[in-house]
C-alpha cells in the first residue's frame, strides 16, 4: 500500500492507503472529518467539495494518493482561533441553510468563488455553487449568505492559500 502524506487543516497526516481510496473516505473513515459528506457517489451534489491547495474539489472524485503532497482544507478547517470564518458566519446569519447536509460543500465552493471574485454578482454566485445541490432550501437564503460573506471580506489567510495555488498552477512551484 502506498504512503501518502497531505497537509489536512494545517496538520501533516501520513498513512498508508489502498490505492483506490477516494480522498472523502479517507478524510471520513480515516481521520474522522466527517463535515464532509457522501451524497450521491456520482460527483453531481457537491456535498463532499474540500479545497485542495485552495481550490475547490469533490473529493469523491480524487484518490487520497492523488492528494498526497497537498494541502486540503474541510469544513472543520476554516474557522481560526475560534472565529467562524464570515461565510459560516454569512449562512449563519441570513439563514442559508436548513437541514446542513450541503452547507459544508456550499461553503467550500463559495471560498473558492470568493477568492476568485471578492464582488461577484447575484449570477455569478448562481454560477459558483451550480455544483452543489440543496434540497431542502430555496438557494436564495444560500446566495444572501455568500453576498454578506463578500460584504465583510475573506481573512487574509484564506486569499492567501488561493493566490499560492493560483501561483503554483501557474508553474510558480
Amino acid at each position: 500500500m502506498p504512503q501518502i502524506s497531505i497537509t489536512v487543516n494545517g496538520k501533516v497526516r501520513k498513512a498508508r492507503v489502498e490505492p483506490r481510496l477516494l480522498l472523502v473516505h479517507f478524510l471520513r473513515e480515516e481521520l474522522l472529518l466527517t463535515g464532509t459528506h457522501v451524497g450521491c457517489d456520482t460527483s453531481q451534489c457537491g456535498a463532499c467539495t474540500v479545497l485542495i491547495d485552495g481550490r475547490s474539489a469533490k473529493s469523491c472524485t480524487i484518490f487520497a494518493v492523488q492528494a498526497s503532497g497537498s494541502t486540503v482544507t474541510t469544513i472543520e478547517g476554516l474557522a481560526s482561533d475560534g472565529e467562524l470564518h464570515p461565510l459560516q458566519k454569512g449562512f449563519w446569519e441570513e439563514h442559508g441553510l436548513q437541514c446542513g447536509f450541503c452547507t459544508p460543500g456550499m461553503i467550500l465552493s463559495a471560498v473558492n468563488l470568493l477568492n476568485d471574485t471578492p464582488k461577484p454578482t447575484e449570477q455569478q454566485i448562481r454560477d459558483g455553487i451550480a455544483g452543489n445541490f440543496c434540497r431542502c432550501t430555496g438557494y436564495q437564503h444560500i446566495v444572501n449568505a455568500i453576498q454578506h460573506a463578500a460584504k465583510n471580506g475573506l481573512p487574509k489567510r484564506t486569499r492567501k492559500g488561493a493566490k499560492a495555488a493560483a501561483s503554483a498552477a501557474a508553474g510558480g512551484r
